[in-house]
């Protein structure tokens, strides 16, 4: 039997979803957006999936909202236009009618599994203790986490590829300017420290409870975008040699383990006996970084001032 608190969750998600399809103003639709995942991250975590939560809040509702507030704001110029195209009531109706059966057959499979339903979980539990890693999610990251890593780096390169040919090259996102004894600009100098040490915490903890390198990499760059946005830094240009290689070095460092494995114990990522742990520690380390670069970048958007303007 449903409760009152987990019926509530699931109607405001509901309509939240149903909000942020239908309505025509993009601004509206990414706010709608935003909370729709912040209440998402109230039910992983009743569902008890905390590292799942944290990921959510992070990038799903934060980081993905930015973007499309962003992305909202740059299209203000065309929203009159948008809203003077009226689709006509075949196209309504259709468009209506695939919603529900994709909405039927995703709740009909749901529905057809097997109770209980298929786990891993056993198997988890039972090989966990070689790698010496107490969180299970990140004790057996594996391709997806790799691909997950991959798949924000070719969105960055999607991202600066909408830049002018005159400023490839050059710094992302407007030169901020803020007064230098204003409360962003104190705000700045104060919360960064404790916002790293906070971040390195969460990605240190995540080798025995919830966190990681994501959620990490997710405080710390939000920490560098601030000193941005108060001007007391720049953001780099995107062609400096050591950015580059600060993007790559993770997804390398991760797919040069996983042929190692691969060589020395027969299998894609796979670790040799008594590496596990140490190897896991490494992939963390190397992709961290590079995802605070990757995230903080993508925020910052394409280049738009020339290397030296």
């Amino acid at each position: 039997m449903i409760s009152v608190l987990d019926a509530a969750p699931v109607a405001l998600i509901l309509a939240l979803g149903v909000w942020t399809i239908v309505a025509r103003d993009t601004f509206a639709a990414a706010v709608g957006f935003i909370a729709y995942g912040l209440l998402l991250t109230l039910v992983w975590v009743r569902l008890s999936g905390v590292d799942v939560a944290l990921t959510e809040a992070a990038i799903g509702g934060g980081l993905t909202g930015a973007l499309l507030i962003g992305a909202a704001t740059r299209l203000r110029t065309t929203e009159a236009a948008a809203r003077a195209e009226t689709p006509g009531a075949f196209t309504r109706v259709l468009a209506a009618l695939v919603a529900v059966l994709v909405s039927a057959a995703l709740m009909a499979c749901v529905l057809a599994l097997p109770d209980p339903a298929p786990t891993l979980a056993p198997e988890v539990a039972a090989n966990i203790a070689v790698t010496e890693v107490g969180n299970p999610i990140t004790a057996f990251r594996a391709m997806d986490t790799l691909l997950e890593a991959i798949v924000l780096l070719f969105a960055l390169i999607g991202v600066w590829s909408l830049a002018p040919d005159r400023v490839w090259g050059g710094r992302p996102g407007p030169r901020q300017h803020a007064d230098p004894n204003g409360i962003l600009a104190y705000v700045a100098r104060v919360l960064p420290p404790i916002g790293i040490v906070v971040g390195m915490y969460i990605f240190w903890v995540g080798a025995d409870h919830p966190g990681g390198k994501f959620q990490g990499a997710t405080i710390i760059a939000a920490m560098w975008l601030l000193t941005i946005m108060a001007g007391l830094t720049d953001a780099p240009p995107i062609s400096r040699t050591w950015l580059r290689i600060g993007l790559v070095a993770g997804p390398l460092v991760f797919i040069a383990i996983g042929i190692a494995g691969a060589v020395s114990a027969g299998a894609f990522l796979a670790y040799p006996d008594g590496f596990a742990k140490p190897l896991i520690i490494v992939i963390e380390l190397a992709l961290m970084p590079s995802l605070a670069l990757i995230l903080a970048l993508m925020l910052a958007g394409a280049p738009q001032r020339e290397l030296h303007p």
